[in-house]
């Protein structure tokens, strides 16, 4: 059976957060120039109590398709763990990602801003260049909750960037213990170029391990440390599962397999394999849950799960068609999950239209936290509308993906899509698979659509000829027949 293994690994983890300490700084600390303190005021005894600021986990899943957990209907697939955290708060039915691809989408969440605005967003996805990050100087939501008084912690994946240039802690994060780069075999931690990519903080970090089992210890010590402090946290808990390559729990033989070859595995992996994958990421996210639990701050902690953008080649996207690196609606819907117990009704279900970069603004909202003027967002905040006290409001989003010259805009229920020369206008809620084309029945609005879809390409950096970006051919995928 598929979910025979987690109960037999439980037992592994019943003492495992105690072993090892995960250390903070004081309450005036000092990161890479981004400057921390937190001011307590005298209170009179007539001053009425502020309530305390939220605790934020961020939960970030690697090409995790749309219906690849249970509450998103995937029957055969059990993932108790992220359906608690919809049972718990609010499931979004209409919830996109940034790009088609994960460094964008990373850019826009930690920015809040379209990630065509910067030269990383360029790159579909970063892969390899050195010279190319997020800049330092960028405001950042971990730099703006540091600055709020908020310890921060990022777990997993970073891609965004290389030192000495860029880096987590360059942007905000006090502490980092995961991988830089945008793949890693699970087993040897080597990434796609064959040099060893799990660090804690800038420096290299040997340990043996499934590596989603490492970031769940790592997670859990986090929560552990900053409960005894009793100091308000963000963990940016990003997972690099389930994204290639296909590597279970109990597969170090494959990994030993793949030493020195090509980690995008194309010769390998089975529907099996990924389920367990996805399994073996909810029990982790299921010890985290469980360490607020024991420590009182489930109440008042938001906990949030999403994906960086559509699925890919085991994943289910179903109702939509594409995949990872298609503007089509599987490429670009993702799970969209939130909860907090202390001020958003459990158990709803939304059809309100988000967008990765919709959660920078709701977390500063939620925490009391200033945004940087000169760098205004443009994603909206989500927070009246996840607490009941506004209802869904349409909104107009945009994308771009230079591979296959591909636009897409959606506004209201229509969405305009353009893969290379073939220009299209659907309605995404009554066609979500994307098949009737109403471009020309409806030509005044794909028209309309267009040219603000222009209007807003106007706004951004244009693409660039040596930027990269990730496609899948008709040698790769065999359903993607005439792609070269």
């Amino acid at each position: 059976m598929v979910a025979s293994w987690v109960e037999a690994r439980i037992a592994m983890y019943a003492d495992r957060s105690s072993r090892r300490c995960f250390h903070v700084m004081d309450v005036a600390i000092q990161v890479e120039g981004v400057r921390a303190r937190l001011d307590v005021p005298r209170m009179s005894p007539h001053t009425p109590a502020m309530p305390e600021p939220p605790n934020i986990v961020f939960i970030m899943a690697d090409d995790l398709g749309y219906a690849d957990v249970g509450c998103y209907g995937r029957p055969e697939l059990s993932t108790p763990n992220i359906d608690r955290i919809a049972a718990r708060g609010v499931r979004l039915t209409q919830g996109y990602a940034n790009s088609a691809v994960c460094s964008a989408t990373r850019l826009a969440l930690i920015t809040g801003r379209y990630q065509y605005r910067l030269p990383l967003g360029l790159e579909e996805p970063l892969a390899g260049k050195t010279d190319v990050g997020l800049p330092p100087e960028h405001p950042t939501l971990p730099s703006l909750l540091l600055t709020a008084g908020y310890a921060t912690a990022l777990v997993g994946k970073w891609h965004l960037g290389v030192p000495p240039n860029f880096g987590p802690a360059k942007s905000g994060y006090q502490h980092f213990y995961g991988i830089r780069s945008g793949a890693v075999d699970y087993y040897s931690h080597l990434n796609a170029r064959g040099a060893h990519d799990l660090w804690e903080g800038d420096e290299p970090v040997r340990q043996h391990g499934y590596l989603t089992d490492l970031l769940g210890d790592r997670a859990v010590s986090v929560v552990n440390d900053y409960a005894a402090r009793r100091q308000p946290f963000l963990l940016s808990l990003h997972f690099n599962a389930p994204h290639w390559p296909w590597e279970a729990p109990g597969d170090r033989a494959e990994s030993d397999r793949l030493l020195g070859s090509n980690l995008r595995h194309y010769d390998g992996g089975t529907q099996q394999t990924y389920y367990r994958m996805i399994q073996a990421m909810d029990l982790q996210i299921g010890r985290v849950l469980q360490a607020l639990d024991v420590h009182g701050l489930t109440d008042n902690t938001i906990v949030i799960f999403t994906s960086d953008n559509g699925g890919e080649r085991f994943s289910d996207t179903w109702p939509f068609t594409g995949i990872k690196t298609e503007l089509l609606e599987g490429g670009l819907r993702v799970p969209a999950l939130i909860c907090w117990p202390a001020r958003i009704p459990a158990g709803q279900v939304s059809d309100q239209v988000a967008i990765t970069m919709d959660w920078f603004p709701t977390l500063l909202e939620a925490a009391g936290a200033a945004p940087d003027a000169s760098y205004p967002s443009d994603g909206v905040s989500l927070l009246s509308i996840l607490t009941g006290q506004d209802s869904p409001v349409p909104r107009k989003l945009f994308w771009r993906y230079k591979t296959n010259a591909q636009r897409a805009m959606r506004d209201g229920d229509f969405k305009y899509l353009k893969i290379r020369d073939n220009s299209f206008l659907f309605d995404v809620v009554a066609d979500p698979r994307e098949r009737a084309n109403l471009w020309d029945r409806k030509f005044d609005v794909a028209e309309r659509l267009m040219s603000e879809w222009h209007a807003w390409n106007g706004t951004m950096l244009a693409d660039i000829p040596d930027s990269f970006g990730e496609t899948y051919t008709a040698a790769q995928l065999a359903d993607h027949i005439g792609l070269t």
